[in-house]
């Protein structure tokens, strides 16, 4: 009798696949800007990506108008709630809006709207919790400080973000949240891969306050763009293969222990921005051939410990992609790549449950 073949093992359903809803705003919407894409067509173009049976499982929010006002009331929230699950989809981390009018290192008053913009993000975060459509995620923030202004004073600059960092945390924790800075190059005290860790151990509550990779700022750590001194990779780096990995592995074992929410995303490696320390870098679509990061295997440097373990400490993991033209928004070939390329980042690194 011949052997029964042995069933193929089922896919990895975790971490949940989300698609991030930003790219309609950012850059966006201002004089000479094209204009926003509202949430609803957004939410719409998710929901239709599908590659082989496979769908999106759901989205990230930026809590900025015109997609959801930062007051928004409780059955504003609820109705928002309802929106989402009609599509399918649950919510998982979410942008605080700390910018406009705040700073984690500007004086009191700027330093108090900064902390009342995480306060009000963290309100929304909990209730859609309570309301059971927002079963992981985290809330998103920045210190919302030019890196110029930070180099006047390091020491002190950093000790006045990790301060306020500190009172945001409290925040959350008082909500049932967790807070993430987005390592992005442009920022004061978290543009280099070293001062992100010292901002984080100034703040010093590990459980509350951690850091959000994303693939392809966290790419620029490693060739030190606003902190020369913190580069990584040597001047005439050419993306060896094993100069590349010796450098990615060097960042992400000193960050990964920090880790709680992750973006998958590409890059160029070029960046934007006039002299040592006002540098900003930009997303790539997936498929760009000019993208530094094979995305698939890159996202491993996140995903697994330093032995090559997947970790599990993210339950879902987002697409992020900021500043893309409308025309390629809007076609649903680019999200359908998008898919999948997230689709293998969950096949290499993820687990079934």
């Amino acid at each position: 009798m011949s052997k029964k073949p042995a069933a193929v093992p089922a896919a990895n359903n975790f971490p949940k696949l989300h698609n991030a809803m930003w790219p309609g705003l950012v850059g966006k919407g201002s004089p000479g800007a094209e204009p926003f894409i509202d949430l609803d067509t957004m939410l719409e173009l998710t929901a239709k990506a599908e590659v082989n049976g496979v769908k999106f499982d759901g989205v990230d929010l930026f809590l900025y108008n015109p997609h959801i006002d930062i007051d928004i009331s409780d059955d504003g929230i609820k109705q928002l709630a309802e929106k989402i699950q009609k599509k399918g989809f649950v919510v998982g981390s979410v942008v605080a809006p700390v910018w406009f009018d705040g700073s984690a290192m500007g004086d009191e008053a700027k330093r108090a709207n900064w902390v009342t913009a995480v306060r009000k993000a963290c309100r929304i975060a909990q209730k859609l919790r309570e309301l059971g459509v927002r079963p992981h995620g985290i809330v998103r923030i920045d210190s919302a400080a030019p890196v110029v202004e930070w180099d006047k004073n390091p020491k002190e600059n950093t000790k006045l973000i990790a301060k306020t960092f500190k009172e945001g945390g409290k925040v959350a924790k008082d909500h049932g949240e967790r807070l993430a800075a987005e390592g992005e190059i442009c920022w004061g005290g978290m543009h280099s891969w070293k001062y992100m860790i010292q901002t984080l151990e100034a703040v010093g509550m590990p459980k509350v306050v951690g850091f959000q990779a994303d693939m392809a700022h966290t790419l620029l750590y490693t060739l030190g763009y606003n902190a020369p001194e913190h580069r990584i990779v040597p001047t005439k780096f050419n993306w060896e293969p094993e100069v590349f990995h010796k450098a990615m592995k060097k960042m992400t074992d000193a960050l990964r222990p920090w880790t709680i929410d992750f973006h998958v995303a590409q890059n160029d490696a070029t960046v934007k921005g006039s002299g040592d320390h006002e540098k900003t870098g930009k997303h790539c679509p997936v498929t760009d051939p000019n993208g530094k990061l094979n995305v698939g295997r890159d996202a491993g440097y996140w995903l697994r410990d330093g032995t090559g373990k997947v970790t599990k400490k993210t339950r879902h993991i987002c697409w992020d992609g900021c500043m893309f033209p409308n025309e390629m928004l809007m076609k649903q070939e680019t999200w359908n790549n998008i898919l999948a390329s997230m689709i293998q980042v969950r096949e290499n690194h993820g687990w079934r449950e």
